[in-house]
């Protein structure tokens, strides 16, 4: 049995890597795919394991060699998911949670029509510019102009499997947690489990 592919989706500053860190940590078997970007890093992260940095010279090879499955050019960097490392893990069966925007989100829905693709809001428009500025990594320009296609992106949200608000990260992560949870016990997905029990 294939595993299930989850795409989580929202504006930036909306915080989707702290939901998926701590889904990561809840949820058992949960596979990642770590995204390549052409971007330098931000304060605290780490190659490897927030993303896979690499020059835009080297990316732009990697497009060419068909080493992702999808790409998409954000705010002038460059990030894409490396099809390899995401269908090993779903050919062994195990779920993947992907960070991905909108524009990346529905290329692996085109792509994995059961893929799942779950969009994170923010409680209110004035907090998600609060943090956007919070994080002192960018100068006023580039601030300004992620808030405006973070407020832009917002509008995405309606070609989404699931909403949710992220109002308080812990209880964020737990409507999450349910959603995966929900979808691991589809019908589809636990009568084959059923049908090798009862040896049909």
């Amino acid at each position: 049995m294939s595993g299930q592919l989850y795409v989580i989706s929202g504006p930036s500053g909306v915080g989707k890597s702290t939901i998926i860190q701590r889904l990561r940590e809840r949820i058992e078997d949960l596979g990642y795919s770590i995204s390549h970007t052409s971007r330098r890093p931000r304060r605290n992260e780490t190659d490897g394991v927030d993303y896979h940095f690499v020059t835009e010279q080297v990316f732009r090879e990697m497009i060419e060699k068909g080493a992702f499955v999808e790409w998409a050019e954000v705010y002038h960097d460059l990030y894409g998911t490396s099809s390899s490392s995401l269908v090993a893990q779903l050919e062994a069966g195990r779920d993947v949670v992907l960070d991905l925007d909108h524009q990346g989100g529905q290329r692996i829905k085109e792509q994995f029509s059961e893929g799942i693709l779950i969009y994170l809001l923010p409680p209110s428009l004035e907090s998600l510019e609060t943090r956007l500025r919070g994080r002192a990594t960018d100068d006023e320009e580039v601030i300004k102009t992620r808030i405006d296609r973070a407020f832009q992106d917002l509008g995405n949200c309606i070609s989404y499997d699931y909403l949710v608000i992220n109002d308080d990260p812990d209880q964020a992560a737990n409507k999450v947690e349910a959603i995966i949870t929900s979808e691991r016990h589809r019908r589809t997905r636990m009568l084959p489990k059923v049908q090798k029990m009862l040896g049909l």
